[in-house]
């Protein structure tokens, strides 16, 4: 009997972030001999893989934002207009993070103009419902993906610790289905992605709302059942609420061209060994040995 396929979709950019940010905040940049600094990238590559040991998937791929710009900026032009600029050390690390996942034979996805949220969303939906879906990551937007063939595990702290969330799972926590979650975060807005949604509407009132009325039409067919101040502060928020639930919603319909065989995952190639040693990935080198019988890594 063949073994059902199960494809890891790895949302590369959380994982490089999360990465950086856990060994830079004590100044551990992990530099190569040639000035470069390593450590998100092979943070990344330690998540990755601990997540393969995990789900045992048959394919995987790596998706990325192209750009800081996307359809969202044109739509509200200060969508993520709130965040810093990455700091130096991570700047080169963008560009090695997708040599290293090529090395590995695996396959990266992005296009300019969209997220790779969106990415994902793409490929999770558009493939086989036969198919099993994983999505790592970092960023509980993705949840509203959730579907009877797709689960997400959210990172916690520390290698191979996640929030495990399948659809039934995340309807019996939030007593919301994953679309409804779409209306959720238009009401109570996003700070880290820079939209408002409505002002004073906050995390719980948004879900009960939700869960009272169904959706966002619901909430405004029945305003008259709301408490006074709810009413008023969405009737005075409502271009920006319709506006918010498109900057939350993730976009399935990317035109990207994503190659099944392509993705194909059995085990790690030796042929990584020439990445890992040139660029003196010493860390992820001694990871490979200890976890994945690479012992032909020399470091």
């Amino acid at each position: 009997m063949d073994r059902q396929q199960n494809l890891l979709l790895i949302d590369g950019m959380a994982l490089l972030f999360r990465s950086f940010y856990a060994t830079a905040v004590t100044g551990q940049y992990m530099i190569n001999s040639n000035g470069t600094p390593t450590n998100a990238v092979q943070g990344l590559m330690k998540h990755l893989l601990t997540a393969v040991n995990a789900v045992k998937p048959t394919h995987a791929a790596v998706c990325w934002d192209m750009g800081s710009k996307t359809f969202r900026n044109e739509l509200f032009v200060d969508y993520k207009s709130n965040r810093e600029a990455p700091p130096v050390e991570m700047l080169p690390q963008f560009d090695l993070a997708k040599e290293v996942v090529s090395g590995f034979q695996l396959p990266n996805i992005g296009l300019a103009g969209y997220e790779a949220d969106d990415c994902i969303g793409t490929i999770a939906k558009s493939v086989d419902p036969s198919t099993k879906v994983t999505i790592l990551t970092g960023d509980k937007d993705l949840l509203q993906l959730l579907d009877d063939h797709i689960e997400v595990l959210i990172l916690q702290k520390g290698f191979g610790n996640y929030q495990w969330y399948t659809k039934n799972g995340f309807f019996e926590e939030k007593g919301i289905t994953p679309r409804q979650f779409i209306d959720v975060k238009a009401l109570m807005g996003d700070s880290s992605d820079g939209y408002p949604g409505v002002k004073g509407i906050g995390e719980k009132t948004a879900l009960k709302l939700i869960q009272e009325h169904s959706s966002i039409e619901g909430v405004l067919e029945n305003l008259d059942k709301l408490t006074p101040g709810q009413r008023k502060k969405i009737e005075g928020d409502l271009e920006m609420l319709h506006l918010s639930r498109r900057l939350a919603e993730i976009h399935c319909e990317v035109p990207i061209d994503f190659e099944h065989g392509l993705a194909e995952w059995s085990k790690v190639p030796q042929s990584c060994v020439e990445i890992v040693n040139s660029l003196e990935l010493r860390s992820l080198g001694r990871y490979l040995v200890q976890n994945h019988g690479l012992e032909e890594y020399i470091g």
